[in-house]
């Protein structure tokens, strides 16, 4: 598939507004000039797709892996292989050129580009991007804090509240009160409440949730849905 034909295929409301003018840019670069145009679509009010899903990632994504001043080669190939699985390795090359354009560029607004995002994207959706983000800063076996800083801003941003942050977070760090982060409850809750908020989060972050972006994003769905099943367990013993 050209790379031209992909981008139109891909994606819908994510072609306006800020997202839009940074797509618009890094597909001027690689594309002539005929394709530049791609920065004055406009805004539609389609339903979430896969492509605007994978194209959110990608710009956020650019923003977390330059947030703590340098590009970890580690952290690229995480981004790589993660496309590379969920779309197929053809699709996931042409993915990757533009995201590596998208990297180059220097003035993106999180807070424009977010903004756009909650608009446009469900709630359980954003909440995969953010479990997805993490997963990129622990690619190299190191979350920097300017990195959780990042993410944290971008959260807010989507809004996302403090407790479905700090419940995503824990699943990628191992400590003692890790189990009921991710539960969103209190390292002094009963029996009964750690049963109720199991019951909350699994619904929470059931795979169901995102089936409208497709096959390919289930995995990282079914990660938190372990994750979740994985703490309940813990407590239970």
């Amino acid at each position: 598939m050209g790379f031209s034909k992909w981008i139109g295929a891909s994606i819908g409301w994510s072609f306006g507004g800020p997202i839009g003018a940074i797509i618009g840019m890094a597909v001027g670069s690689l594309l002539d000039s005929s394709a530049k145009s791609g920065s004055s679509f406009t805004q539609s009010q389609t339903p979430t797709r896969s492509g605007d899903f994978e194209v959110s990632l990608l710009v956020l994504a650019s923003i977390v892996i330059k947030a703590d001043g340098k590009q970890d080669q580690r952290e690229m190939d995480f981004v790589r292989a993660q496309f590379v699985q969920m779309y197929g390795k053809e699709r996931a090359n042409q993915a990757f050129k533009l995201f590596k354009e998208i990297s180059k560029q220097s003035n993106i607004s999180t807070r424009q580009v977010c903004l756009q995002i909650r608009q446009m994207m469900d709630h359980a959706s954003r909440l995969q991007l953010i479990h997805f983000l993490f997963g990129i800063a622990k690619s190299d076996n190191h979350v920097d804090e300017t990195e959780v800083k990042a993410i944290a801003s971008i959260a807010s941003y989507l809004g996302i509240n403090l407790r479905d942050f700090e419940s995503i977070k824990a699943m990628f760090y191992k400590s003692s009160d890790m189990a009921y982060k991710i539960l969103e409850i209190d390292a002094s809750a009963t029996q009964s409440e750690i049963k109720a908020a199991y019951r909350r989060m699994a619904k929470k972050y059931h795979p169901d949730k995102v089936l409208h972006l497709g096959k390919e994003h289930q995995k990282g769905a079914e990660e938190k849905f372990r994750k979740v099943q994985e703490a309940y367990e813990q407590l239970q013993k």
